[in-house]
């Protein structure tokens, strides 16, 4: 897929995301099909060494844990009411420690909404989904570049942190094709799922000071293989409220915070003496993109920060938004998604947004917001 002379096709980021992961290691796709990430269920029948069509969203998340335990690493990709179907077996996976690659495409809610439309509208929902806080890895692609290199990250970061990770997408960038040359791709290394082989006793959540427990696969002839998702202590056995087992339970957020600065992925377009700045991700940002040439075509410094991990938040993002007196997010959601997950509720002076539902935000809209905001 990747080649040294330009190779010109017409595409959609379903490919780009499924030929990333099979070249990243993954190795299993288990899909129950929903509009519209159909068609990583059409292609990941063609390229993954194994594929299984589960018969509801309950069973996909249950078969891949299993897989993941078993030494494979799994994918699957869904929208809103699939994902919020798998959200128990997701938190099951997350305490288990098991990785695996969930590919969310967002759509227009609340509840099945409009399948066919787009939006942003997940991000709040993500941020709470395990039960108690615990921070889970999304990471958001703006473009098919993006889509290639972060899906390999994403699979890098699950495996490095045995955790299960988001791939946040939408619908326009998954199904709509475009005009793409293939070799602007740079060559991805497959990610290898490392297997223990421990001296002696084998406890299956005694940490080193990566905090990232030492991976055996189930069915190991040699040591016991203990895998657990209620409260644990480090041998894997069922413990209510042990010093131990409640340190196990705090390594899941301390694993993600030591490692968020290797996985803290942005772009930054910044213009010299700016004091204005757009932040945006994912879909939005083509049109971020278009405003920002527009603004500075009229003499105006503004910058532009585009955000890939958007979970746990960076504190290098969090740096970068201190700099700058006016700030506008844009994202195609109702309240502001990204905005309160970063300010919360409180209103913040010199904090604006652009928000759009049912239809994608049009540059001149953010044009006009700078505008404003500049002015207060």
């Amino acid at each position: 897929m990747v080649k040294e002379k330009s190779n010109q096709v017409l595409i959609d980021g379903s490919k780009i995301i499924t030929e990333a992961c099979v070249r990243s290691g993954a190795d299993a796709f288990v899909g129950y099909p929903i509009t519209p990430s159909n068609l990583f269920y059409r292609y990941s029948q063609k390229r993954f060494p194994l594929f299984m069509a589960g018969p509801d969203e309950i069973s996909v998340l249950q078969w891949m844990t299993g897989m993941s335990a078993a030494g494979k690493f799994p994918v699957t990709a869904t929208s809103f009411p699939g994902l919020a179907l798998m959200v128990e077996s997701l938190n099951m996976a997350y305490m288990m420690e098991m990785p695996m690659l969930l590919v969310l495409v967002q759509r227009l809610g609340p509840s099945t909404g409009s399948a066919t439309t787009g939006a942003q509208g997940d991000l709040k929902f993500l941020n709470g989904i395990i039960s108690g806080g615990y921070p889970m890895p999304v990471f958001c692609p703006s473009n098919y570049e993006e889509a290639w290199v972060l899906t390999n990250k994403a699979i890098h970061t699950a495996v490095e942190l045995r955790t299960p990770v988001i791939l946040l997408t939408s619908k326009e960038m998954v199904m709509t094709q475009r005009s793409f040359d293939l070799s602007d791709l740079p060559e991805i290394k497959k990610v290898e799922r490392p297997t223990f082989s421990p001296k002696g006793t084998y406890k299956a959540y005694l940490a080193d000071d990566s905090l990232v427990p030492p991976f055996i696969p189930l069915g190991n002839d040699d040591h016991q293989v203990r895998i657990n998702s209620s409260t644990h202590d480090n041998e894997g056995l069922i413990r209510k409220g042990t010093p131990e087992s409640l340190d196990n339970t705090r390594r899941l957020k301390k694993k993600m915070e030591k490692a968020l600065p290797d996985m803290a992925f942005y772009s930054l377009d910044e213009e010299p003496f700016a004091t204005d700045l757009i932040v945006t991700y994912g879909i939005s940002t083509d049109a971020a993109r278009d405003a920002l040439k527009q603004l500075r075509e009229a003499d105006y410094k503004v910058s532009l920060l585009t955000i890939n991990t958007l979970l746990p938040v960076p504190g290098e993002v969090l740096r970068i938004l201190d700099r700058y007196e006016h700030i506008t997010f844009v994202e195609e959601n109702l309240s502001g998604l990204l905005r309160e997950v970063i300010y919360g509720q409180m209103p913040r002076a010199g904090v604006r947004s652009v928000n759009k539902i049912g239809s994608m935000i049009d540059p001149s809209e953010i044009v006009a917001e700078v505008f404003k905001n500049h002015q207060e």
